[in-house]
């Protein structure tokens, strides 16, 4: 049976208690129940919780085979260098299980997609691609379009001894259901390998912070903001802990306090490319084990572990009684080996706590998810 090991992460953090639903800016109309109006300001989508690439993988044999030809590195989608470079490495993406929907077009076109503080662009399959991996997605169409806009601008995201390559076009972009008009999305037009047949999702919206997409792409919170979709330039998740399919739910405008308890504890943005902030120390069972002198982390609902050196994950594992992410006992402990010098705060840490993503004053909200 799977069980997560607890791990508690402690910052030097403000912190915050009250009912306001997140920073001073306010466009909605002030009533007498203010929570009553602060909550129709907010915008939902909910999120579905799936099988995994990785878990899909396994199911057909192809898991081992898979990792031999194509190393996982959970740290490599965060390269200094993006910005410049273009590059991503999609199969950092085999874990993750939290999906949603957004439409682009005009009729509307569904797609299924991830949505991921660890990186900036929107991108989705397209008409144009002949990939395997793109014949069993849904695939946008150009031409069924009204408000589509071509530009003969490119883009690549890099896969293993491939890339995903495709163009970037404009077109309205609704997102729980705010229409986004004019928004500057990637089709993609190669989508290599068998990692991406195998997903369930069919691309992927960005939520970090426009210097680093690729292309220079504006990102699609930047611009419902640009647009005033939002009320406030807040957006937040809560990762339902539960087996069930449903129940999580990402918030565009600020933050629902009743999927937390207790305080908020405010992390200032330590660099605005990332959700990057500086963690204080790791601890389990109140013993610091790792990160003792301070440490650079990000906050990615694009990544499925918990993340860190591999020199202070492997002491972890080592405490735990086990090696390369699993215990003795089968259990899989929720760690992950990355680069030497971040760690990753991905959804085992984010089914934990309630995460809010404040724009206007560059920080990080973490309260204790209900």
């Amino acid at each position: 049976m799977e069980r997560w090991i607890s791990l508690h992460v402690l910052y030097k953090a403000q912190s915050w208690t009250g009912t306001s639903h997140g920073t001073d800016k306010m466009k909605c109309a002030v009533v007498v129940l203010a929570l009553v109006a602060l909550s129709e300001c907010l915008h939902k989508i909910p999120l579905m919780k799936g099988k995994s690439v990785r878990e899909i993988l396994q199911e057909k044999g192809m898991l081992e085979e898979f990792l031999k030809n194509n190393p996982y590195n959970p740290s490599g989608k965060f390269n200094p260098n993006f910005a410049t470079q273009t590059n991503e490495p999609l199969v950092n993406y085999m874990d993750v299980s939290y999906y949603g929907i957004i439409s682009i077009g005009t009729p509307p076109q569904s797609f299924t997609v991830v949505f991921d503080t660890g990186s900036a662009n929107l991108w989705v399959p397209s008409v144009y691609c002949k990939s395997y991996a793109c014949s069993n997605h849904n695939k946008f169409t150009p031409s069924l379009s009204s408000t589509f806009r071509s530009t003969s601008r490119t883009v690549s995201i890099q896969y293993g001894s491939g890339s995903m390559t495709g163009i970037l076009g404009y077109d309205n972009v609704t997102v729980a259901g705010n229409i986004g008009t004019n928004q500057i999305f990637g089709l993609s037009k190669t989508e290599p390998g068998l990692f991406l047949y195998y997903s369930k999702f069919d691309g992927i919206l960005g939520l970090s912070y426009p210097s680093i997409s690729a292309s220079g792409a504006t990102p699609v919170f930047d611009n419902m903001m640009a647009q005033d979709l939002v009320s406030q330039d807040v957006f937040s998740f809560y990762l339902s802990r539960s087996n069930s399919h449903t129940g999580s739910v990402l918030t565009f405008g600020g933050f629902d306090s009743s999927y937390f308890n207790g305080e908020i504890y405010w992390v200032p943005v330590a660099s605005q490319t990332y959700w990057e902030v500086t963690m204080w120390s790791v601890s389990i069972n109140g013993q610091v084990v790792a990160c003792a002198s301070g440490c650079r982390a990000i906050v990615d609902t694009g990544t499925s572990l918990v993340v860190g050196p591999s020199t202070e994950i492997t002491h972890i594992h080592n405490l735990l009684g086990g090696t390369q992410g699993k215990r003795s006992s089968g259990c899989n402990t929720g760690f992950g080996m990355g680069n030497d010098q971040l760690w990753i705060l991905g959804d085992v840490f984010l089914r934990e706590w309630y995460s809010i993503y404040d724009r206007t004053n560059n920080r990080v909200g973490l309260a204790k998810a209900i």
